[in-house]
C-alpha cells in the first residue's frame, strides 16, 4: 500500500517540479487536458479509471466534450501524499 503521510512543503514543491504540468491548488494537485474530440477525452477518462482503480486511488474529474481537468488530494491525510503524484505522473504517461 502507498504511503498515505501527508508531504511537507518542500516535498511538495519537488514533486511538482518532476510532475509536469500540474499545478497545487491548495490541498490539491490540478492538471487540465485537451484532445481532438469527445471520444479522445473519454478514451482518455477510461484509461484514468483503470489506473485510479489499481491504485484504489480516485480523483475528481470533470469533463465537457474535448477538455478533461483531474484533481489530486487524500482525503486520509488531510492533503498531498505520495499517491497524489505516483497517479499524477501515471496519468501523464498516458495523456501526453
Amino acid at each position: 500500500m502507498a504511503d498515505v503521510t501527508r508531504l511537507d512543503e518542500a516535498q511538495i514543491a519537488a514533486h511538482l517540479e518532476q510532475t509536469p504540468g500540474w499545478g497545487r491548488e491548495g490541498d490539491e494537485i490540478k492538471r487540465a487536458f485537451e484532445f481532438e474530440n469527445f471520444q479522445q477525452a473519454f478514451g482518455f477518462l477510461a484509461q484514468v479509471a483503470i489506473l485510479a482503480e489499481k491504485a484504489d486511488h480516485h480523483p475528481e474529474i470533470w469533463n465537457v466534450y474535448n477538455q478533461v481537468r483531474l484533481a489530486l488530494t487524500t482525503h486520509d491525510a488531510d492533503g498531498l501524499t505520495h499517491k497524489d503524484f505516483a497517479l499524477a505522473a501515471q496519468i501523464n504517461a498516458i495523456g501526453q
